[in-house]
């Protein structure tokens, strides 16, 4: 599961570095799609219950699942890519928002809340913790700097499915859920937004925008449960686990 997080990690970067103003989300699927068959590996989503592509590209007030296609990014533009990997057998599963050129102010304290709402969660993973302290930990962050967490999409298990049991809500009480345990693998996935936290599903049956049509931000990981805390699958091999600012 370390090599599969790797190279969604991988693939992220990639994104992140070749994203401008002009591309098609079909263009970053096509990049996506490349660098995942490139490595011996299956994109993951290509096909989940009929989803017609390899990654999630999502725009503004998109929140999550976005269908690439012909559309242009824009200067100013936030961009969720989500991104998923099957490599011998097991799943890997990781999200970035990125910025198309320079964004205004207010977009940029979403991405940094949003990342670091992540951060926060990812920070009460351990042994013997109820997953309502993470799910907890998540939405204090956002809210306490006026932002709204999703309600209605939820982080998830992974392993050899991409989704498994338990669900990961980004809400809620810390003495709720299960407690997690040594070994449990769960994908983190705050998704953030400006206004409210009601979102729609458009007539595609598969992108999610909010419903104020307000912009909205998404990070994840794929984390495994230790004894001393979180272990994130899915890093570069050069880089090291991030904390809050």
């Amino acid at each position: 599961m370390r090599d599969a997080g790797a190279l969604v990690a991988q693939t992220l970067d990639i994104v992140g570095k070749t994203i401008t103003a002009g591309m098609t989300t079909s263009d970053i699927d096509k990049l996506v799609e490349d660098n995942i068959l490139a490595a011996g590996a299956t994109p993951a989503f290509k096909g989940y219950h009929g989803f017609p592509a390899s990654a999630c590209v999502s725009i503004d007030e998109q929140v999550v699942h976005g269908i690439p296609g012909s559309r242009k990014l824009q200067e100013g533009d936030i961009v969720s890519v989500d991104v998923g990997v099957i490599l011998e057998g097991w799943y890997g599963d990781s999200a970035s928002t990125f910025a198309v050129g320079e964004i205004s102010e207010s977009k940029q304290k979403l991405m940094d809340v949003t990342r670091d709402a992540l951060f926060c969660g990812i920070e009460q993973v351990r042994d013997g913790v109820k997953l309502g302290v993470v799910s907890s930990a998540i939405q204090k962050y956002a809210e306490s700097r006026g932002y709204s967490v999703v309600r209605d999409l939820v982080g998830h298990g992974i392993g050899r499915q991409m989704h498994e049991e338990p669900q990961v809500p980004n809400y809620g009480s810390p003495d709720k859920g299960p407690v997690l345990k040594t070994g449990m693998v769960i994908a983190i996935e705050p998704m953030i937004n400006v206004g409210v936290h009601e979102v729609i599903t458009k007539k595609d049956g598969w992108t999610i925008v909010t419903a104020d049509e307000k912009p909205s931000a998404h990070f994840e990981h794929t984390v495994a449960v230790t004894d001393e805390g979180a272990d994130i699958l899915s890093l570069l091999r050069t880089e090291k686990p991030e904390r809050v600012s």
